[in-house]
């Protein structure tokens, strides 16, 4: 894989996923909460699904994994991704391996910047151990199951939001 960009440059982030309904919003919301919470750098951070539906709300599930951290996505609506916003975005976070090659496919020119979130600051040896998992997509099952989405995903955010300049405690 190629080497993350210049963090210092990266003034649009975009987390993308299957439906935008679960696993990229909690993502988006999560970063825009640390940067906030530590008046982290200015940029603009949104989601997209490869499939979503235009105008869902996020699952009761994700707004209430993200009301537990205290966070809230009530305005959220559910974007397809479009060839414009991956090519206006500086860095592209995914959830899986397929939505890498999806990307791609769409958006040729999208190469460089589209990373696996789970693996992404990692070093190489522990990048390809997470880089065979993914996020798994919680659609459809129990609150448990997004709490540990959301667990993963905090973890892979966090370190996002450190590399950005933006250090949660």
């Amino acid at each position: 894989p190629t080497p993350p960009a210049p963090l210092m440059s990266v003034k649009r982030v975009l987390f993308v996923c299957t439906g935008n309904s679960c696993r990229s919003v909690m993502a988006q919301y999560l970063l825009q909460h640390l940067l906030q919470r530590v008046g982290g750098p200015t940029m603009t951070v949104e989601s997209a699904g490869v499939f979503a539906i235009d105008g869902m709300t996020p699952t009761r599930e994700t707004q209430r994994v993200l009301q537990d951290a205290g966070i809230t996505c009530a305005g959220h609506r559910a974007r397809t991704l479009t060839s414009e916003m991956a090519e206006a975005a500086d860095l592209i976070l995914v959830m899986e391996p397929f939505h890498v090659e999806e990307i791609l496919q769409r958006v040729p020119s999208a190469k460089g910047k589209v990373h696996l979130l789970r693996s992404y600051g990692l070093s190489k040896a522990e990048e390809a151990a997470a880089a065979q998992q993914g996020i798994s997509d919680p659609i459809g099952k129990p609150l448990e199951v997004y709490e540990v989405c959301f667990a993963q995903i905090r973890e892979a955010v966090e370190r996002v939001a450190k590399s950005l300049g933006a250090c949660p405690t």
